[in-house]
């Protein structure tokens, strides 16, 4: 007779414990997520992705602190999406954020920002899957963020999802947020 029996439960973590493991030694050199209350490890991105990663930063930054609209943010940023009581907290790193002026904490905290961005953007890369980016984007929208763009590079074309649902723009589409980026 054969028994079955059951995997042991998932230890799931909160956002204060991840902030602990998050700074010790062995993960120096890694980008980390806490994805409901597990530590994700992400690979380093490649360089078509930081191409594209610093083309956008040039150009929203600039016209971000040209208009004094806020703070913009790269390099995985790390961002409280949720806190949940049954232990699936979720700290999401994200490729650009940029977070309105009536938004933007000051003084700058040296932690995770504890605040939705008003406007999350991912760069997608091989080592990306549909499904990781669709939870991040729900998560995001969730959380209380107005916009995600998701920016296919090989594509040429950029995924705007908001509450209302998701718009495609393609190479020579202006791209545009006008009730966030006015």
């Amino acid at each position: 007779m054969a028994l079955l029996t059951r995997a042991p439960a998932k230890t799931r973590i909160s956002v204060e414990e991840f902030m602990e493991i998050a700074s010790r030694p062995e993960y120096a050199d890694c980008l980390v997520e806490l994805v409901e209350g597990e530590i994700v490890t992400m690979p380093t991105v490649k360089s078509v992705h930081a191409e594209v990663e610093a083309a956008l930063i040039i150009l929203l930054g600039g016209y971000i602190r040209q208009k004094r609209l806020g703070r913009i943010y790269s390099g995985d940023a790390g961002f409280v999406v949720e806190r949940d009581p049954e232990g699936r907290d979720t700290v999401r790193g994200l490729d650009i954020a940029f977070v309105s002026l009536a938004k933007a904490p000051e003084p700058l905290p040296n932690t995770w920002l504890e605040i939705a961005p008003d406007l999350a953007i991912e760069i997608m890369s091989p080592s990306n899957t549909a499904a990781d980016i669709r939870l991040k984007v729900r998560q995001l929208l969730r959380a209380g963020c107005a916009q995600v763009w998701v920016v296919y590079p090989s594509l040429r074309e950029v995924d705007a999802h908001s509450a209302d649902g998701i718009r495609v723009y393609n190479e020579g589409d202006s791209l545009s947020a006008p009730d966030i980026l006015p």
